[in-house]
């Protein structure tokens, strides 16, 4: 402030000798439009115990230290104990277990580059009335005119080295993660679309964080901002190893070409090691090496996420799960007398029973002989021995039941057809699984949990495949090669008259061409909701294999078997929510504007 004296001396200064001060431009900044809308249902409208839950799950996370992906049945658990605890209203619920989710991801996302992260925002962040940006099939292209927070999260993600999509539900997201352009998502959305995203998610276990929009409308919304800045800021040295598959797979794939083939296994000297090996590199989805290799490497001390191509253990385990595989389908071939596999003729149409079953016997054989040449300890490679060997005592079985019900051709009870596809099908997965954890010496717990996991998969596989077969054109393929179902199984208990029975019991015993009833007993599965009832049943299986990778510690291992159910079975999950709003907008042009005055 000025002093007396000085005041007074500028009262005696000529007003001639000021000159005007040039006046300094002032630009006002865009308008930002505030709406205040009633907060979402679930949601606690009280930032402050919003900021309570978020710290009793941080805490909850912290002390119980689960690892992810989780289930929702698991986030919803410890999201009703935060709530008791809290002593809020259940509604809720769902909110806290999303603050539980974020929490379980939070050192994964921490250790992964900026650069392999999306930050996904919704459109109806914008501010309706002064936005300028356009949306096209991909969603809002933002044109930086600073009206609302899109611009600057977008800013200061793209600073960090995030890709930035603005866009609700679009498979652009999908296609993303699948072709591994990204490993982690930190999303906006609102909390149904949250909901409806999150099984896609954990599906892949892709570590996510999502923060919810807190009011409804699709217009002129508002977010936790500081939640968002943060987990877009989250930053660590430590990275959590993650499995890529699909990496993982066309590295393996490159294992049976024939000249890798003869690298692992010795050139071939005689025609019987030739037709193997040509057999071997023939077509395939290579799931059982795959997961054999994928569970070596999640269980190593290395960092490394892909199968070294000079790791000559890797290679003869890969190559020797994939010999018992393929000596099963040809033996499998013969007895169901299949004349094409892969599309092309099966063994034993193209060179005969004995010759396919020689060479059946022998890829055994080799695939034993491989494991034993691995460079491990004596006791291990034993182990690894006896869980093959089991394997395919278990898998004989189960086949065998099958065949002896085919001769007999009596109706079976449901259970006991998915007592034989357990011995008959989940084996497989067993063998593989176990014998990649057997490489790196796994614990018994392991071993136990992978088998339980094995039992769950292999039936909801079986199931599965039945239901593809009943939803071809055609339909009915068990039927017309007399293979055990579980969809017939199902049809013949729920067959409503002594006729309906009859019928069916005449086509599993051969007294009546499928052919000639066809119509009828597809009738007869429609009018009985067979196929509804199997895809329960194929779904709850699903769900407890799921339920089994609870206990593992491994987070590498879990998010790999979680993926592997996603995988195989191509869920059936929420995609395309909010896309009537993109439509709309799109055709219309929206939300281009005029500029703020």
């Amino acid at each position: 402030m000025l002093d007396r004296a000085s005041s007074k001396r500028m009262a005696h200064v000529d007003k001639t000798d000021i000159q005007p001060m040039e006046q300094e431009k002032v630009v006002l900044p865009p308008k930002v439009s505030r709406q205040y809308c009633p907060i979402q249902d679930g949601i606690p409208a009280d930032g402050a115990l919003r900021d309570r839950l978020l710290k009793m799950a941080a805490k909850l996370v912290g002390e119980r230290k689960p690892v992810p992906p989780l289930s929702l049945a698991e986030l919803r658990e410890m999201a009703e104990a935060i709530r008791c605890e809290a002593k809020v209203d259940s509604v809720y619920t769902d909110y806290v277990a999303l603050l539980v989710s974020n929490e379980t991801w939070r050192e994964t996302i921490s250790g992964i580059p900026y650069s392999q992260r999306l930050l996904l925002l919704p459109k109806c962040l914008r501010d309706s009335r002064r936005c300028q940006g356009m949306i096209d099939e991909f969603g809002l292209i933002c044109a930086r005119c600073g009206a609302c927070v899109i611009h600057d999260l977008t800013q200061e993600a793209e600073r960090l080295g995030y890709s930035v999509l603005i866009a609700e539900g679009t498979a652009v997201v999908t296609a993303m993660i699948e072709s591994k352009q990204l490993e982690a998502v930190i999303g906006v959305s609102c909390l149904g679309v949250l909901e409806k995203c999150f099984p896609h998610m954990e599906a892949m276990s892709i570590p996510g964080m999502a923060i919810p929009l807190l009011y409804d409308g699709c217009i002129d919304t508002r977010t936790d901002l500081e939640w968002v800045l943060d987990a877009i800021h989250l930053s660590s040295q430590s990275r959590i190893p993650r499995i890529d598959l699909s990496k993982t797979r066309d590295a393996v794939r490159h294992w049976f070409f024939p000249e890798s083939l003869a690298a692992v296994m010795g050139p071939p000297t005689d025609e019987t090691a030739l037709l193997a090996q040509e057999w071997l590199a023939r077509d395939g989805k290579r799931w059982r090496p795959v997961l054999a290799v994928c569970t070596a490497l999640a269980l190593s001390d290395s960092q490394l996420l892909l199968p070294p191509n000079n790791d000559l253990n890797l290679r003869k385990l890969a190559v020797s799960v994939e010999c018992f595989h393929k000596a099963s389908l040809i033996h499998d071939d013969i007895e169901d007398d299949d004349n094409l596999r892969y599309g092309e003729q099966t063994m034993h149409t193209q060179h005969g029973v004995p010759l396919a079953l020689n060479t059946g016997d022998y890829l055994l054989g080799e695939g034993y002989r491989l494991i034993s040449e691995l460079d491990i300890p004596h006791q291990r490679k034993c182990e690894m021995l006896s869980i093959a060997a089991n394997g395919h005592v278990t898998l004989s079985r189960g086949q065998g039941a099958e065949l002896c019900w085919m001769r007999n051709g009596k109706p079976l009870g449901t259970r006991e057809v998915l007592s034989i596809f357990k011995n008959k099908t989940s084996p497989a997965f067993e063998v593989a699984l176990r014998l990649g954890a057997a490489l790196r010496g796994a614990s018994a717990d392991v071993h136990q949990l992978l088998s339980k996991y094995s039992d769950s998969l292999g039936i909801a596989y079986q199931i599965h495949d039945d239901l593809v077969d009943y939803s071809d054109a055609s339909g009915g393929g068990d039927l017309r090669q007399l293979r055990l179902s579980v969809v017939l199984s199902i049809a013949y208990h729920r067959a409503k008259t002594n006729d309906a029975r009859q019928l069916l019991d005449a086509v599993y015993n051969g007294r009546i061409s499928f052919e000639h009833v066809e119509t009828n007993v597809l009738e007869l599965i429609r009018d009985a909701n067979v196929l509804e009832t199997a895809t329960d049943l194929r779904e709850s299986y699903m769900a407890q294999a799921i339920r089994s990778l609870r206990p593992l510690e491994n987070q590498a291992l879990k998010g790999l078997l979680r993926r592997v159910i996603g995988r195989i079975f191509g869920e059936n999950l929420a995609e395309g929510y909010c896309r009537e709003l993109e439509k709309r907008d799109v055709a219309s042009g929206e939300p281009r504007t005029d500029s703020v005055g």
